[in-house]
């Protein structure tokens, strides 16, 4: 398993995940691109394929093949792609066009099968424990009952754009994470930062501080510190 959570952002925030990205796939195969947590819009989403192609041009991939609904990964093989990139939106509504499809099973297996997910802002939501810890930010405004995500952050939910916004949104979002805290840790990550996680190691990689929260407490920590998974999830203790 190879899993990019960025915090969100574009262009030069995201610069050194997007490199990360580029040392993990095969330029040779193509990247599957799920822009499903967007509005569909008139165009049917080809301004989001334009968005990733231009987020993209620095670095050496293969073909980007993009969903326009979650039911088409029924013909997709797992084995076909080099990696996974799912981007940002509204998460509620990402969450329940893949759990009406097989996607988000799909998704599931294509982790557990060595695959390379790039999830950003609601992508990077998604791969949390559930997805609660963006209700704050992102109104459920299709009603989704079950919010478990694919669980896939070492049991930790994920916030994205923490503390990019002004004040009064940072403290929104504090006095929210720390309740939310109480019944599952939360991994708080700025748009300049991103969870890396393999088999191996863990680490978060960025330019400015994370914070975690876990039984209604916050704590900030410093990217670019390599853990083992157990040590990471210690972090919370």
């Amino acid at each position: 398993m190879n899993l990019i959570l960025c915090g969100g952002g574009w262009a030069e925030k995201t610069v050194i995940p997007n490199k990360l990205f580029e040392s993990l796939i095969d330029a040779a195969k193509p990247i599957l691109y799920i822009p499903l947590a967007r509005d569909r819009g008139e165009d049917n989403y080809d301004s989001c394929k334009t968005w990733l192609t231009s987020e993209l041009k620095d670095i050496k991939h293969g073909e980007i093949v993009m969903l326009r609904s979650a039911s088409e990964i029924a013909d997709k093989n797992v084995s076909d792609f080099s990696g996974v990139f799912i981007g940002g939106g509204n998460t509620y509504k990402l969450l329940k066009e893949l759990k009406e499809s097989p996607a988000f099973e799909w998704l599931k297996n294509y982790l557990q099968t060595g695959g390379v997910i790039y999830g950003c802002s609601a992508g990077a939501c998604l791969c949390g424990y559930d997805i609660d810890s963006c209700l704050y930010m992102d109104p459920n405004d299709v009603r989704l009952l079950d919010v478990t995500g694919l669980d896939a952050a070492l049991g930790f939910s994920i916030a994205a754009h923490y503390t990019n916004g002004d004040k009064a949104e940072t403290e929104l979002a504090t006095k929210y994470l720390t309740e939310y805290s109480k019944k599952t840790p939360v991994l708080a990550l700025p748009e300049e930062d991103s969870l890396y996680i393999n088999d191996d190691l863990v680490k978060v990689i960025g330019t400015r501080p994370y914070y975690m929260f876990n039984q209604g407490m916050r704590t900030e920590f410093q990217p670019e510190i390599e853990y083992t998974v157990q040590e990471f999830q210690n972090l919370t203790i």
